[in-house]
């Protein structure tokens, strides 16, 4: 029996204006992504990214932007055609660093004076700069910059890249020798012993030094309060690529100081930032490594002077992240992942009770505190594309950017539902229902089933383009959180530990037949699809049930005897299933290649080219399979694309094809998507 708890998401008020039309896959073109706010330190403005798709150029572009914290009209900062990304500010509050590639291939640091004028490049690395934190007298920057590659073509000076440039179009690239464990990593292609490090680098003589070295890669860099000592996270283990170990180290920002480990648990330790006092560091405490990704993390607080951490949020049994401290010292803020939903919460820096500062039906994915304890966040809404809000004492959550509202003033968008279902077992599944635009009252539509990726993911109530866009071509849109998903609690997620395809597979079906028995979807009309672990569980459903009318299987995989060595997971499989060649059983039971002669769905299938993380063979292999038993099925490639889809052009491709494919099969041939 289904038990029915549905509870309507309201529209922000903006959505109140008059609508025009429904979405369209050209729509990508108009939609922009907002992310990386960061308040100013007196608290009067927040910078933030605003990313968009341009149609000419076949090209995402990403620009600085920054808005009053008061309210009011925010102003362009940059507008090369280059990405800028990483706004940060200085703590006297003078200047705007941020990252970019505007000249030559590698980012650099540039510097933008708060009094006006345009930016200037600050750093001249031969390799990229990945991340920047200020230090607190704003003299110096702590960046993390990758090894000089010596096989790289593009690893020089720009003026020496722009002269030997036609050298270089005659040079024949140099063979690819890999000696590492972990060989190969998606977008990085395959790996040499090249790494990233921690550098110091001063404003005024634009003079670096490294202060970590070795083969590990160093992240997180984050400065004591007297400018003493930098925090960061690594991997220094004896074969840091036979391990997913991380712990948080300390160590003087000069040349040659010896980095001291602080935290040193056995699982991933990361993101760590100093007490107020300098006296202790918070961080992403890592869960057992035996529950691999399947195990939530927590805040812990260490001493720097050494000693044993001690946990703050571990009986949440739900992961946070990029916890800090509060001005005072007194707290630590986080965001916090549950049942469907990101909030901002907050703990007391010595132990106690959390307590969700924004909770409600809404996503949360960045925050930011300025020294005056200005909060700044970055929140979305089934209706509503993140934005920039603020968070004050005085007058609460107040929006700050609205960067969709025009466009959106004319879009019809879907109302989207949650509701609970019960599984086969008696398991409770959350469950999102996203309606057509202009569906009939009472009428059985078309019902397209998405699953997410991860496994270890959740869908929550951020704004879903993808179930907007199904929506508004005429399906119903059902998407449920299985077991296997986080936001629910270890044991939660680590039921699917080595059982793909089983229990959340009876999950998403319970999450069907719940939206069928509330009289919304057509039982006669169901397709199902995903990307990643969605298209691997799509892959086991097909292979299980005949109901589903149309499939669309992307980046997915299928056969994990052939995969292993092949993507970036060599850790994760054998962590979980142990080797292929002592554990044949294990991987033959569970992969759903091996009953690829139950499928009778007709399945579009799709990848990258270049995808390192699912590679584009698994998709490969399954074509090659349907088509040779007769099923109806097609494969398109997107040529240069790896795991995620970034070209504009292809993006806006896959939405159609998705629409297409889900149109054919599914509707009376006469009839056509909502406009």
């Amino acid at each position: 029996m289904l038990l029915l708890l549905a509870v309507l998401l309201a529209a922000p008020a903006a959505e109140s204006a008059p609508s025009t039309r429904t979405l369209r896959p050209d729509d990508i073109f108009a939609l922009k992504e907002v992310g990386d706010p960061e308040v100013s330190p007196e608290g009067k403005w927040v910078a933030y990214t605003v990313t968009t798709m341009d149609a000419k150029e076949d090209e995402s572009d990403t620009d600085i932007y920054m808005a009053p914290f008061a309210g009011g009209p925010a102003l362009r900062l940059t507008a090369s055609k280059k990405a800028e990304k990483s706004p940060r500010w200085s703590p006297d509050g003078k200047w705007l660093a941020f990252l970019s590639g505007r000249e030559g291939k590698k980012t650099q640091v540039w510097l933008m004076s708060r009094e006006g004028g345009e930016a200037v490049k600050l750093t001249g690395f031969k390799a990229s700069v990945s991340s920047l934190a200020w230090s607190p007298d704003s003299a110096r920057l702590a960046l993390i910059v990758s090894d000089v590659d010596p096989d790289d073509p593009d690893a020089e000076d720009d003026e020496e890249a722009s002269a030997d440039k036609e050298k270089k179009k005659d040079k024949t690239p140099r063979p690819i020798v890999v000696r590492r464990l972990q060989f190969k990593r998606d977008y990085e292609g395959y790996l040499r012993d090249v790494r990233s490090h921690v550098h110091v680098f001063d404003v005024v003589s634009k003079s670096s030094f490294a202060v970590t070295s070795g083969s590990y890669d160093d992240s997180d860099a984050a400065w004591s309060p007297d400018g003493k000592w930098i925090a960061f996270s690594s991997n220094r283990t004896k074969d840091p690529d036979a391990s997913r170990n991380a712990d948080i180290f300390v160590v003087e920002a000069r040349a040659g100081a010896t980095p001291r480990a602080l935290a040193s648990g056995p699982g991933e330790d990361q993101h760590p930032a100093f007490s107020p006092d300098g006296a202790s560091i918070v961080y992403e405490a890592g869960g057992d490594p035996r529950d691999m990704w399947y195990g939530a993390n927590h805040a812990a607080v260490i001493p720097v002077a050494g000693g044993a951490p001690r946990a703050l949020t571990a009986s949440l049994d739900r992961n946070v992240a990029h916890p800090r401290f509060s001005p005072d010292g007194r707290l630590v803020y986080f965001l916090l992942e549950d049942g469907g939903n990101r909030h901002l919460a907050r703990v007391p820096s010595a132990g106690g009770t959390v307590e969700r500062v924004v909770a409600g039906e809404r996503d949360i994915s960045d925050f930011t505190i300025s020294a005056k304890g200005d909060v700044g966040l970055l929140v979305s809404e089934p209706q509503l594309p993140a934005e920039v809000f603020a968070l004050g004492a005085a007058n609460g959550l107040r929006r700050l950017s609205t960067v969709n509202d025009a466009f959106l003033k004319g879009i019809r968008l879907g109302t989207v539902e949650r509701f609970k279902a019960k599984s086969a077992d008696g398991t409770m599944i959350d469950g999102f229902l996203t309606r057509p635009p202009d569906a009939p009252a009472g009428a059985r539509l078309p019902t397209v089933l998405r699953i997410h990726g991860g496994p270890v993911d959740q869908f929550s109530t951020a704004f879903e383009l993808e179930w907007q866009m199904l929506a508004a071509g005429g399906f119903a849109v059902v998407a449920a959180n299985p077991r296997g998903s986080s936001g629910y609690g270890t044991a939660f997620s680590r039921a699917i530990w080595a059982d793909w395809g089983n229990k959340d597979f009876q999950d998403v079906m319970a999450a069907v037949d719940h939206v069928v028995a509330m009289g919304v979807a057509d039982g006669d009309r169901l397709g199902v699809g995903g990307w990643s672990y969605g298209g691997i569980l799509t892959d086991y459903v097909i292979t299980k049930t005949g109901r589903f009318k149309a499939a669309v299987s992307g980046a997915s995989e299928a056969n994990y005897l052939s995969n292993y060595g092949t993507d970036h997971y060599q850790y994760e499989w054998e962590t979980e299933l142990g080797l292929p060649w002592r554990n044949v059983e294990r991987w033959v039971k569970l992969s759903p290649w091996f009953a690829i002669e139950n499928v009778t769905t007709p399945t579009l299938l799709m990848g990258g080219a270049d995808d390192m993380n699912v590679p584009l063979l698994n998709s490969e292999q399954l074509y090659q399979a349907l088509r040779r038993l007769g099923r109806e099925t097609e494969l398109v490639i997107y040529p240069g694309q790896n795991h995620g889809i970034r070209r504009p052009s292809y993006v806006q491709d896959r939405f159609q094809r998705y629409l297409d494919w889900y149109g054919r099969f599914l509707r009376p041939a006469a009839s056509g998507p909502a406009t």
